[in-house]
């Protein structure tokens, strides 16, 4: 075979592989990026989550008010029940 044939066939392997390599790369990049936008996107919910609770005294004052108007509700039933 002559030296020629064998350096264009190295050298359209090496083309083809780099080719490819950076075809990958790129791919790798890109889901760099995409990777690092959920992150922030998962953060920014994370802080919405944790800010959104019901604090104590908000859940205490609708339990009262919640249960006073049960206790209505049964003693009207009790005297309903009583006639």
């Amino acid at each position: 075979m002559d030296q020629n044939v064998i350096n264009w066939a190295m050298a359209g392997f090496g083309g083809l592989m780099g080719f490819f390599l950076k075809a990958i790369w790129d791919s790798v990049k890109d889901l760099q990026a995409d990777d690092k936008e959920l992150s922030e996107k998962v953060a920014s919910i994370e802080v919405l989550v944790a800010g959104d609770y019901v604090r104590k005294a908000d859940m205490s004052d609708m339990q009262k008010a919640l249960f006073n108007k049960l206790d209505r509700i049964e003693e009207k039933l009790d005297k309903k029940v009583d006639k």
